[in-house]
């Protein structure tokens, strides 16, 4: 055997071993994603919770308006209920699965990815009471913000928030007809019942978010001070996608098609903007010949695929990088748009490997594969190979996060200590203390700042607070590299 030969045997070997074990770092990854929600629930804890410092909570909610509205998830590290982000995150866990079902299948995950989406549409589904009344927020944000207690220990005001013909809020009801349209194709296959009351309340929702037209942060108030809405233009085009895709009803292209605005090239893809998601799902559409390529429908395509070269760094006007390379987008919890911008990536590299297809971007010719790279590389940086060398995923490797801003992580379990953690209690004895949270919350993501700085720091609320809206499209990013 000759030296040369020699050499490339050994190379193959190793960029095997990389592969495998990168395949592996992914496979833990996505495991440790899903297990984050189940920190995050509200409710009645079920008997298969893996999580198992949590306990139950908001077992009242509701009771002011006597409805059921207990369940849900948190959204980030309060012990608040939003319906806005709520509604988005389940979207795109839903989405994650529909892409990425048959690798959680091969990774034994989808059932998790199932149980974490119907514990959120569940409790949509009761927040939705009338055709036109939908509970959008449990709890105040003023008063819950004054205190730092556990989920199970809550004393503050567990107000029931409503949208309805007088109070409209098209923004958060048509991303709730999203959220649960996506949901119902994902039960399609696995209880058709269930698919069929998703999907039922999915057309309810949506008509009365085109019916009643307005903005939910100024029906509900206290909203403005959290998840405050630019417009609703956006989650109307993104459900009437997704109600198309659900149905194939022509009602619902004929709205794309009419709708005015197709978003134009967008900087970001999140919680509050669905533009982009919006040019996917028409691109998709585009793609399978089921609309013309050209008109409004190449508009839509054409914008989706700006947005995804200016992330590949592929365009005349690219998304800004740390030093240390990772995609740069707004300051408070960057990784949550790096999250929603690698799924868009992932899903059009599958979407263009299933064309045999390329992105002609203006600066150069972006294949599939090219696409995976940009992608790896950022969950790579997330991971654990950035400036710091520190995971920004709890409990992935062995250098990560340890203060993170989170309630029910930094107070101890009410299973090891039943005594209650009063309001101002909590400050003082948790929040202020410099020592690791007592228990982990697997699978939360936070981020650096735009140096790629990061200090461990519970009272930083803007780069050490996890929340839903990053986890959930991370999911189908780590199916896809996994």
């Amino acid at each position: 055997m000759t030296l040369s030969v020699l050499i490339f045997i050994v190379l193959l070997c190793c960029c095997y071993q990389i592969h495998n074990v990168a395949s592996a770092g992914y496979s833990q990854a996505l495991t440790k994603s899903l297990l984050y929600f189940e920190g995050q629930r509200s409710g009645k804890l079920p008997p298969n919770q893996r999580l198992n410092w949590r306990g139950d909570s908001g077992l009242k909610d509701g009771q002011d308006v006597g409805i059921d509205l207990v369940g849900g998830y948190y959204d980030a590290g309060d012990n608040l209920k939003l319906g806005f982000p709520l509604a988005f995150t389940m979207t795109m866990l839903s989405w994650s699965t529909i892409e990425f079902r048959k690798e959680l299948m091969e990774k034994k995950e989808l059932k998790n990815a199932v149980n974490a989406i119907r514990w959120g549409t569940d409790y949509l589904m009761k927040a939705h009471t009338e055709a036109e009344v939908l509970y959008a927020e449990i709890g105040d944000p003023d008063s819950d913000h004054s205190c730092w207690e556990r989920p199970e220990d809550m004393t503050t005001p567990r107000t029931s928030f409503k949208l309805d013909d007088n109070n409209p809020g098209s923004d958060l009801v048509a991303e709730t007809a999203a959220a649960l349209a996506a949901a119902s194709i994902v039960f399609q296959s696995l209880d058709h019942t269930y698919s069929s009351k998703l999907l039922q309340h999915a057309i309810q929702l949506f008509d009365f978010a085109n019916n009643h037209q307005g903005k939910y942060s100024d029906s509900i108030t206290p909203a403005r001070e959290i998840y405050s809405s630019s417009g609703f233009q956006d989650e109307l085009v993104w459900a009437a996608a997704w109600l198309q895709r659900a149905t194939n009803m022509e009602k619902y292209l004929d709205f794309l098609a009419k709708a005015g605005d197709t978003g134009g090239v967008r900087t970001t893809f999140s919680w509050d903007d669905k533009f982009v998601g919006a040019q996917v799902l028409v691109a998709k559409l585009v793609m399978d010949g089921k609309v013309q390529s050209s008109g409004v429908w190449g508009q839509y395509k054409s914008q989706a695929e700006q947005f995804i070269c200016s992330c590949a760094q592929k365009s005349y006007q690219n998304v800004k990088k740390t030093p240390g390379g990772l995609l740069w987008f707004l300051p408070w919890n960057n990784n949550q748009y790096v999250a929603t911008a690698t799924f868009i990536m992932s899903v059009y590299s599958n979407y263009l490997s299933s064309k045999q297809a390329s992105l002609q971007c203006t600066a150069a010719n972006v294949t599939p594969d090219d696409l995976t790279s940009v992608v790896r590389s950022q969950v790579d940086y997330i991971l654990g190979f950035n400036p710091k060398k520190m995971s920004y995923m709890v409990g992935f490797g062995t250098n990560f996060p340890q203060q993170i801003h989170h309630r029910a992580a930094s107070i101890v379990s009410i299973k090891k200590d039943k005594t209650p953690v009063g309001c101002k209690e909590g400050f003082q004895e948790w929040f202020y203390k410099n020592a690791p949270n007592p228990n982990l919350l697997v699978g939360a993501v936070v981020s650096p700042d735009g140096n790629d700085n990061y200090e461990d720091s519970r009272s930083d609320f803007q780069l050490a607070e996890p929340a839903t809206v990053t986890i959930a499209p991370l999911v189908g990013v780590l199916a896809h590299l996994a």
